[in-house]
């Protein structure tokens, strides 16, 4: 029991060994407490699961005991993505439980709580649930169960959110890369439906995914970059297990960060569909988003890492649109969660409109930015807490890096120093293990080189 920790975005271990039927048991429990302590038996409860191996198993476990408990459960009659669960907890005035480990290797599985507003569960929430571990509420025996279809309300949303004629005068050809992802049977049914061409490659559902991580990053879209280097006029686009992350491949192959995504769709909301607001950022994100907000006269909010605060953002100030350089992101009108197909669409979107290719955009951003910005982040792993808290203070303490003399600190979520070239590095804790992750920004990949060499010379990494 005290191996169960909630972090950014829930709880989750391997599968057979801290992930069974016992701890599951447990949490399940916990929740059926929050939820009754908070709202009663007459909230609802959804479930949903993606394509994780004993991901059904263990969501029907726990379907079966809340019903016991007396809840209403409406659960997913096959393998549903995150953000669609979402959408349906805030639809339907109900709580979420999703069981996913996300872009985590395949032989985890996890277990994600989405209060009724649709966003990932903040940090008092989860806390409550850890709280109530070994806890019971009494069996009422009242409950009732019913499968249920929560594609149907997600695709109407989605069709009042984008406008998929402007798409199809774009007259792009583009390829759906499944990733052996919850997003099949979802991202490519929508387009379907709304007569889009694509193609696609693995569009198959596999606990395994692959024999790779279920992350839509270049390592694991190899294939679909190799097919769109062989095509003509070709994007790609993947999500990762779950689909609430996002991954673009251009025109010329080249994988698109998180960070440009959200600079080209915050300047295609605000020009082409006149959305006004805020950006709402994590501090782990780019520059240049400051750089974009500020030239567009949109304000900038930001954000501890982790979608449980950007969504708490989104919640407050109801930006245009609110991302992580991680690959998540929602916009005004929709959840605060982050959600993958959304994104996909919203590119989809943007170029139609601007009636330019991905490779145009991009340049475009650059230009218009002003700025090269480049990226990366060392994961360090220690043996404790102690040590991760000596880098830390270590990070904090320092004047200087190199050549490069620190100009301002940062300590909303960790240690960021900004340098005065225009350089950072973010120095911040895992919040479930002993683990110290460095993100590094400068405008060349020399001076990135350089600047991971002085972290590792200065004792951080």
């Amino acid at each position: 029991m005290t191996g169960i920790k909630f972090g950014t975005d829930g709880w989750r271990a391997v599968v057979g060994k801290d992930f069974n039927k016992e701890n599951v048991t447990l949490v399940t429990n916990a929740i059926a407490k929050y939820v009754f302590d908070n709202f009663g038996l007459h909230k609802k409860i959804i479930i949903g699961y993606d394509p994780r191996n004993m991901a059904d198993v263990f969501s029907k476990l726990c379907a079966d005991i809340l019903v016991q408990k007396g809840f209403t459960v409406y659960y997913s009659y096959k393998i549903v993505p995150t953000p669609v669960l979402a959408y349906n907890a805030k639809l339907l005035n109900a709580c979420a439980i999703m069981f996913t480990a996300s872009h985590n290797p395949p032989e985890y599985l996890g277990i994600k709580f989405i209060p009724d507003y649709a966003g990932p569960a903040t940090s008092d929430i989860t806390d409550e649930i850890v709280g109530n571990l070994g806890k019971t509420i009494d069996d009422s025996f009242n409950g009732t169960f019913e499968y249920y279809d929560f594609l149907i309300d997600y695709s109407k949303h989605i069709n009042e959110i984008i406008d998929f004629d402007k798409i199809k005068t774009a007259g792009k050809e583009f390829l759906y890369d499944g990733l052996y992802s919850a997003t099949i049977g979802y991202f490519d049914k929508i387009l379907k439906d709304n007569g889009i061409k694509f193609k696609s490659i693995r569009t198959n559902h596999d606990t395994n995914f692959g024999g790779e991580m279920p992350e839509p990053k270049p390592q694991y879209m190899k294939q679909a970059i190799e097919t769109v280097k062989n095509g003509y006029n070709m994007i790609a686009f993947a999500n990762d297990g779950d689909g609430d992350r996002f991954g673009v491949i251009d025109e010329k192959g080249n994988y698109v960060s998180p960070n440009e995504i959200i600079a080209i769709l915050l300047l295609h909301l605000t020009k082409n569909k006149g959305l006004n607001g805020s950006l709402v950022k994590t501090v782990g994100a780019s520059n240049l988003l400051d750089i974009v907000a500020e030239k567009t006269g949109v304000e900038l909010i930001e954000t501890a890492v982790g979608f449980k605060h950007v969504g708490e953002a989104m919640r407050k100030y109801n930006p245009v649109i609110a991302g992580e350089d991680s690959g998540g992101l929602s916009i005004q009108g929709h959840i605060p969660e982050k959600d993958g197909i959304l994104a996909n669409l919203l590119i989809l979107e943007a170029l139609a409109y601007e009636k330019k290719s991905l490779v145009e955009l991009e340049e475009d951003l650059h230009k218009f930015a002003g700025k090269n910005f480049v990226n990366d982040r060392i994961d360090v792993k220690l043996e404790d807490r102690n040590q991760v808290n000596e880098k830390i203070n270590l990070a904090e303490n320092l004047k200087s890096l190199g050549s490069l003399q620190v100009k301002r600190i940062n300590k909303l979520d960790g240690i960021k120093l900004y340098f005065d070239d225009g350089s950072w590095i973010l120095v911040r804790p895992s919040g479930t293990e002993p683990l110290l992750r460095i993100y590094i920004e400068s405008d060349s990949i020399e001076k990135l080189n350089e600047i991971k060499e002085n972290v590792k010379n200065a004792g951080i990494a």
